[in-house]
Order: structure tokens, then sequence, then C-alpha cells
């Protein structure tokens, strides 16, 4: 059977039923899952297998009171069997095509330095890596309340 690479639209999270081992970092919770798909900026392209997904690639598109779309590609994942077939730079081009009908002008991601997979994978759809870029982390965790 060939894997077939969709983009999932409102009301397609069942399809997320059967997904292989390495394809999310972790299990899907249920609030984030209907959080997801009830949120009209939010996409995910899947690859699957039959009854089973093993890749995705999912991001947001945003917009700035000063600034056209954009899409931000959040993670692109492909179960282990199924890596180094293409489905990764299929799930990308599926999403960056996507963005175009959305009316995104850009789309950006970030991957860490030692990640040559992913930076290889970017480069190929014609990903263009910017030097001098620093990425900040806030921690966001709810804290006690200090009295």
């Amino acid at each position: 059977m060939t894997v077939q690479v969709r983009v999932l639209g409102e009301g397609e999270a069942d399809v997320l039923r059967n997904v292989a081992p390495g394809v999310f970092d972790y299990d899907l919770r249920p609030d984030s899952l209907a959080a997801f798909f009830s949120d009209p900026r939010h996409h995910l392209v899947v690859a699957v297998d039959g009854e089973t997904v093993v890749g995705m690639a999912g991001g947001f598109h945003y917009v700035h009171p000063d600034k056209a779309p954009e899409l931000y590609i959040n993670e692109v994942g492909v179960a282990d069997g199924y890596q180094g077939q293409g489905l990764g730079r299929r799930m990308l081009d599926a999403l960056l095509a996507h963005a175009r009908t959305l009316g995104c002008v850009a789309a950006w991601v970030l991957t860490e330095e030692d990640n040559i997979a992913a930076r290889r994978l970017y480069a190929s759809a014609g990903g263009e890596e910017q030097a001098g870029v620093v990425m900040s982390l806030f921690g966001l965790k709810s804290r006690a309340r200090l009295e």
C-alpha cells in the first residue's frame, strides 16, 4: 500500500487514533487535540499507511498588525521504519503549499544545530539558514503563589 500524505481538516482528529511510535514526541492529549483542531490557524499534514499515521508536519499561521501572514512550522516527525523514504519532504511540501493557499508570504522553522537530518530536510525544500539567530526560551510553568 502506498503512503498517503494529506492535510487534515477540522473534524478529522480521529485520523490520529492510530499513530506509529516516534511520530509525535509524547502521547496525544485529548485536551490539546481538541484545541488544535478547533483553531483554524493550526495545520497538520499527515502521512498515513493504511490506518496508521506514520508521519506528521504541523504548524500554525499567524498575522501581526504590520506584517503579512506567515507560517511557523512547529515540527516534522516520521516513524523510524519510514525514515529515509522522502515522507518528511512530501509532508513539508504539502504544508508549504497549504500555507500558500492561506496567503502566507513566508514560512519558518527552528531546529538544533546538531539536528543534521532536519537541516537537510529544510534545505532540500528551499529553506535558507539564517546566521546570527538566537532563540530565547521562557519557561511559563505555573509556580506556587508566594505569600
